[in-house]
């Protein structure tokens, strides 16, 4: 079995999910690998990875309006707001999804479901540079 790792660098515009599958494919096929397992790791703690429905954008923005309901800004509770009023929002809303998917391949291609894509979900209002780290191990 071997181990290829590489990075990605993305540039969000703000709040909201941003598919990445074309991107971690594309690092797989450089990888020389046929079959295994990818995984993605998000370097941050203001944003997350979500498998998610990719054919139909409603089906994110429902997720995304839940998670801002759940974890509004402003609340006067929050005593980490340095960075603002989506500061502390971000870390929780990171805390309740995930920085890591696992991901079976095969043929070099991710084997996701018909209607699923892997996205970075970006938590804060402003654009940041968000760097994913995709481990890929298998033959």
């Amino acid at each position: 079995m071997s181990v290829v790792t590489s990075s990605l660098s993305l540039r969000t515009r703000g709040k909201g999910t941003y598919e990445i599958t074309a991107e971690i494919e594309r690092e797989l096929s450089r990888s020389g690998l046929r079959e295994g397992t990818a995984t993605i790791f998000c370097r941050h703690t203001s944003c997350s990875l979500v498998i998610m429905e990719n054919a139909d954008p409603s089906a994110r923005r429902d997720l995304e309006l839940f998670m801002e309901k759940l974890v509004p800004e402003g609340d006067p509770d929050f005593i980490h707001t340095m960075e603002g009023p989506d500061d502390m929002p971000s870390h929780i809303k990171m805390a309740l999804t995930r920085t890591t998917e696992v991901v079976p391949f095969y043929k070099c291609k991710l084997a996701l479901g018909t209607w699923q894509g892997v996205f970075l979900w970006e938590h804060r209002a402003n654009s940041h540079t968000r760097k994913i780290v995709l481990s890929f191990a298998g033959e």
